[in-house]
């Protein structure tokens, strides 16, 4: 990811109701949900978790699959990666400290 996709996804991410989709569409793993069941999830109107999974698509953090009438959603898990690694790797330029407080190995 460079720095660009990094501050997209981040932006994406700095909405509540967007947070809450991509908390809950991790739980759903591969198997995705559709905005109906995202919206009803996360509380919100399937037209208005349609803009923000919109949102989420464009930052290239949820990907969408037409599958019948109803398009299924589901975390890009290497771009949430990307996300974090650009972080912890080029923005913290792997400092140890940050590294510690995220638990991940050293050797990482």
């Amino acid at each position: 990811m460079n720095e660009t996709q990094v501050i997209d996804a981040l932006g994406a991410l700095a909405q509540e109701t967007r947070l809450r989709i991509l908390r809950f569409l991790v739980t759903k793993g591969s198997d995705g949900a559709s905005a109906g069941e995202i919206g009803e999830a996360v509380d919100a109107a399937s037209s208005r978790a349609s803009f923000h999974l919109s949102t989420l698509a464009k930052a290239g953090l949820v990907t969408a699959e037409r599958k019948s009438r109803h398009i299924i959603y589901r975390v890009n898990f290497d771009a949430m990666g990307g996300m974090v690694g650009y972080l912890i790797n080029d923005c913290c330029n792997n400092h140890q400290d940050v590294v510690a407080c995220c638990g991940i190995p050293k050797d990482c």
